[in-house]
């Protein structure tokens, strides 16, 4: 019974220290790796970087069927 608790206290101590010593700022968005601050930007960033993964099957079975 004390080994479990000594294993609780150990798990509990060490997540927040964790979170304590991370370097985000402050608010939302802030621990992103890109900017959300202008919505028209990032909705452009976001249909790129999805629309770049969507696309890529049609423009691969695309290139093979035209080759020959």
């Amino acid at each position: 019974m004390a080994l479990g608790r000594i294993t609780t206290l150990a798990c509990r101590s060490f997540s927040t220290s964790v979170i304590r010593r991370a370097g985000y700022g402050e608010g939302p968005g802030s621990n992103v790796p890109f900017q959300i601050k202008n919505k028209w930007r990032l909705l452009a960033v976001m249909t790129a970087f999805f629309g770049s993964g969507f696309a890529a099957p049609f423009v691969l079975v695309r290139h093979q069927l035209k080759k020959k």
